[in-house]
């Protein structure tokens, strides 16, 4: 069966499509990337503007057009946190649906992590013992922990890089100074303690492991390999490097961020938020060094409707025809604990 997930994101909607074989993992076929800037053109209200809902809607529409040209069977299409926590969330997928016939899932913040930590845990196996995962997004942070192929708690917070960009930085030009820096720790602890002492509880993790664009990206800040040495080259993030960093990143335009080794353009002017959460991160959670997984949500997503790991039931919705674009809606985890 080949499958497509189309995932919007603040900065982009990409499709990834796979052939879904039994005992295989994802055989991988093309991946589509269009960008949106969604959080880009979200005001500090929470309000998308009709410009960023019309590169979504272009984006969708270009998405849909490369499944049907790749012989897509089904298709999942579904928002993170940054159309799902906007104020006129419900104006934009109604947008999407009456311009592309494609009704988009807005799955929840827990049920992302549950999903990445799945995605980690097949990568990485049973014999990994306990996990803890961290993942950052544009708008969202999530935190999971867990023993098996599910975790024992899943949390998604407000702490993406995109979002801490646009709330707790200066507009301004940088250099960025200390005080900057020290009041977005500030905030990032004060959202983080109730989750940190969730982890406490825990048994200590065998495995620490982190995983998305942003923590990939200071992963090769750090000295870890480039993309070209392949998904199975082992990569760490150092907190102390990590932290020898940020006050580089503070003096940097947005522009110089983008000569530096993995940094994107699209992520150059909010990785030094991203780097600030990562490193708060680290320190509350104790982690001295993250391994950086290949596989994240998306991943994740194919393995719960290929049978993953988990021998329970599915609790994504069954994958549906491309042609008919019917609401797909993800269930909430039963085990996932609210920030």
């Amino acid at each position: 069966m080949r499958c497509g997930v189309l995932d919007i994101g603040s900065q982009s909607a990409q499709l990834r499509i796979v052939d879904l074989l039994p005992g295989l993992p994802p055989q991988e076929v093309t991946t589509v990337k269009q960008p949106v800037r969604i959080g880009e053109g979200t005001d500090r209200g929470g309000v998308v503007g009709p410009e960023a809902v019309r590169r979504l809607v272009r984006a969708v529409t270009a998405a849909v057009a490369a499944a049907k040209a790749h012989g897509v069977d089904t298709l999942y299409p579904f928002v993170t946190s940054a159309v799902r926590d906007a104020a006129n969330r419900d104006e934009i997928l109604r947008a999407v649906s009456s311009a592309c016939g494609v009704q988009l899932a807005t799955m929840t913040g827990e049920e992302e992590a549950r999903l990445t930590f799945l995605a980690a845990r097949s990568w990485y196996g049973w014999s990994a013992g306990p996990m803890l995962l961290a993942d950052i997004g544009g708008g969202s942070l999530e935190i999971a922990y867990g023993r098996g192929g599910e975790p024992s708690f899943a949390v998604s917070l407000p702490l993406g890089a995109g979002r801490l960009t646009r709330h707790h930085l200066p507009q301004a030009q940088p250099p960025y100074g200390k005080g900057d820096i020290r009041s977005l720790q500030r905030h990032i602890r004060s959202v983080l303690a109730g989750p940190a002492a969730l982890v406490a509880g825990q048994p200590q993790p065998a495995l620490r492991v982190a995983t998305s664009r942003t923590f990939t990206q200071l992963a090769r800040l750090t000295g870890a390999p480039a993309a070209k040495a392949g998904p199975y080259a082992v990569r760490y993030l150092d907190r102390a490097e990590l932290a020898k960093w940020i006050p580089r990143l503070a003096r940097m335009t947005a522009a110089e961020r983008t000569l530096l080794p993995g940094v994107s353009q699209a992520r150059a002017h909010q990785i030094l938020a991203g780097a600030v959460v990562a490193e708060t991160v680290m320190d509350l959670l104790h982690v001295q060094r993250f391994t950086v997984c290949p596989w994240a949500l998306r991943d994740g997503i194919f393995l719960e409707h290929l049978g993953g790991l988990s021998a329970a039931v599915s609790r994504l919705p069954r994958l549906r025809p491309l042609a008919t674009a019917p609401p797909v809606v993800a269930r909430r985890p039963r085990r996932a604990v609210r920030s």
